[in-house]
């Protein structure tokens, strides 16, 4: 693997699996809320309980952290994983209005905490293309 690589898996690599390992356990309430605003990018979470959609976040964050963060598992993999994984992200990011300003791509306040996804999504492409 070449340095340019594990830079673009480590750093996200590690962001996720931080994420992902801060989300197991959560209390409902915290499951109930994020279960709601990620309903506002996917209507159909709405539909699933609490404890069993804190327990799919987080195991998909460990799963595409982990992908990154291994060697042997082949950069267009998981740049195809980031990138879907922030692809997720970024609906909820263009399907709420109080995400962005009036012209609904840049970020408003609330906004901010999601575009560092549109980051995340650059580098699954660019691990997805790289030869």
């Amino acid at each position: 693997m070449r340095i340019s690589n594990a830079i673009l898996r480590g750093v996200p690599g590690a962001y996720l699996l931080q994420s992902g390992y801060g989300k197991l356990g959560m209390d409902a309430q915290a499951a109930e809320g994020l279960k709601q605003f990620a309903a506002t990018g996917v209507p159909q979470f709405a539909e699933w309980d609490s404890k069993t959609f804190a327990t799919f976040i987080a195991g998909s964050e460990l799963a595409v952290g982990a992908a990154l963060v291994t060697p042997f598992v082949s950069k267009r993999l998981a740049g195809a994983g980031l990138l879907a994984f922030s692809a997720g992200l970024l609906t909820m990011y263009f399907r709420n209005s109080e995400m962005t300003k009036d012209d609904g791509i840049r970020p408003s306040e609330q906004g901010i905490s999601l575009s560092k996804d549109f980051l995340m999504a650059a580098l699954g492409a660019g691990l997805l293309v790289q030869k």
